[in-house]
């Protein structure tokens, strides 16, 4: 019984060895057939086009080059073999750019590099723009790490910064940089006005503002008579208040839309970018001034009491974005759920 064990085993083990050589003969043969074209200098194989590196953004990834079987005579045996490694994955284009970059921070980690502070800011691609872009679905996590390779590549000194690596960097940079850009101030005219717009909810306002003895119109009628209520009065034209500019300049407005308290607002905005326009200077004072609040309750003692308080939002100088919140179905307001009775 132990001999005919034996004799299966031994058997067994130069099968084994047998077909192992017979597959490391194979490997070796179709490993010939990559010899290096002297004319083309790249690996020949049985497919059509093939990208060393990684392949140009939006286009689709091919197979290798073709084998000129004239020139090379009759072959034992031949498979296409792809030109990219990524090309049987689900997302062959952006597998390739991080393979590439990957490859690039092994060549290029003893660089020396920069503060993340001190470097460049740069607007990077979102998954959704590079989604977009390449066309395929990548997972966020890869996207991520996609990102963070980029990040630790562009801290390399710029001086230090290979061409290669400038190049891989600016397919994942956006189109509009808007750290580069400059703002646009309000243009005064001939006559000394600075036209500014501002919104807030539903109203719009546009202000022109000039040197003078502070007079204010708003749609052909004096502050007062536009707006009733302080508080609105005050928002109106809190820009030139914060800054002690109000005895400065006369402001010829025109609103329309939404309510008062939108339209004062609207017209806080368009006064301090007119001001900007004449005095540049005044932007860090004009983003500390907060717009003015009251709080009115009910007093028996005084009825018309007040208290001033700080509007959540600071400054003069950015708009608003809060608005009111939807109704929702089965609801009685936006959140408010009708009244549940038991019995």
């Amino acid at each position: 019984m132990a001999t005919s064990k034996q004799t299966f085993i031994v058997a067994l083990r130069r099968a084994h060895h047998a077909a192992n050589g017979r597959w490391t003969h194979l490997e070796a043969r179709f490993l010939a057939l990559r010899t290096a074209d002297s004319t083309l200098n790249r690996a020949r194989c049985l497919s059509t086009t093939s990208y060393p590196n990684e392949a140009p953004e939006g286009m689709p990834i091919q197979a290798a080059d073709e084998i000129d079987f004239k020139s090379t005579g009759p072959l034992p045996m031949a498979r296409p073999v792809p030109g990219s490694p990524s090309y049987f994955s689900r997302i062959p284009i952006f597998n390739d750019k991080l393979l590439h970059l990957e490859n690039l921070m092994r060549a290029h980690s003893q660089l020396p590099t920069i503060p993340a502070s001190q470097v460049n800011r740069v607007a990077w691609k979102t998954i959704k723009d590079f989604r977009q872009s390449l066309g395929e679905h990548m997972k966020e996590s890869d996207f991520n790490r996609c990102i963070t390779l980029v990040k630790r590549l562009h801290q390399i000194h710029p001086d230090m910064k290979p061409r290669e690596v400038k190049l891989a960097l600016k397919t994942f940079e956006r189109e509009i940089q808007p750290f580069y850009r400059e703002e646009s101030k309000a243009p005064i005219d001939k006559l000394g006005r600075a036209l500014g717009a501002g919104r807030r909810k539903a109203s719009t306002a546009r202000a022109w503002l000039v040197e003078g003895t502070g007079e204010i119109q708003i749609n052909s009628k004096s502050l007062s008579e536009f707006f009733g209520r302080v508080h609105d009065r005050e928002s109106a034209v809190w820009a030139l208040q914060a800054t002690e500019r109000l005895n400065k300049y006369n402001v010829w407005a025109l609103v329309k839309g939404g309510g008062t308290t939108g339209q004062a607002e609207a017209l806080t905005l368009a006064i301090a970018k007119a001001l900007l326009a004449h005095e540049p200077a005044l932007k860090p004072a004009l983003r500390k001034g907060k717009r003015a609040a009251f709080l009115f309750w009910f007093d028996a003692a005084d009825l018309g009491q007040r208290l001033l308080t700080d509007h959540p939002l600071a400054g003069c100088v950015t708009r608003d974005p809060r608005r009111v919140e939807r109704k929702k179905h089965g609801h009685v307001k936006a959140r408010k759920s009708p009244t549940w009775v038991k019995r």
